[in-house]
């Protein structure tokens, strides 16, 4: 298949607009997956330090659960392989599902043992806001703690400390 020429236009850009972002990194490297919890991952696409939002890839393998947690923003997430549900509600997402949920939205994600690995692309906006069983606030999430957990990770496994910065916006 033959690529189309590229046309320009004058002034068809603002200059002040952000550069797109195409991820270049390595889909099959492991090492791009940054350990979020015992047998969960993410894999960063973009990091958006200007909405305070994120979008990534969210992996669990076997049987886990990512912590009971509530968004004070909407979460989108479409899945694409694998099957998760929050145990706080009745339906299962499978690939192909579209989930939203709603400001305020309490749950807990849980992939049950008879799915090997589960992949599910999310877009959130604002931070993730863990809590325990009486709703008490624990521990939080934002897109400066996810950016500093891919520093670290990348750091580690020998992609490097600027590695992350691909993603960032």
């Amino acid at each position: 298949m033959a690529l189309a020429k590229v046309v320009t236009f004058e002034r068809s850009t603002p200059p002040e607009a952000p550069h797109e972002i195409v991820v270049q990194a390595d889909p099959d490297d492991e090492r791009v997956w940054v350990p979020q919890a015992d047998r969960v991952w993410f894999r960063p696409l973009m990091l958006n330090t200007l909405q305070g939002s994120w979008t990534n890839l969210l992996k669990v393998k076997k049987a886990g659960v990512f912590a009971r947690h509530r968004h004070p923003a909407p979460v989108h997430g479409y899945v694409i392989k694998g099957s998760w549900r929050y145990l706080e509600h009745d339906w299962v997402a499978r690939p192909g599902n579209y989930v939203f949920e709603p400001p305020g939205e309490t749950h807990t994600l849980t992939v049950d043992a008879d799915c090997e690995e589960m992949i599910t692309f999310f877009v959130i906006q604002g931070p993730l806001i863990y809590i325990d069983e009486k709703g008490a606030i624990i521990q939080y999430e934002d897109v400066f703690t996810k950016i500093e957990m891919c520093r670290q990770h990348y750091v580690k496994c020998g992609l490097g400390k600027s590695f992350v910065d691909q993603f960032v916006r």
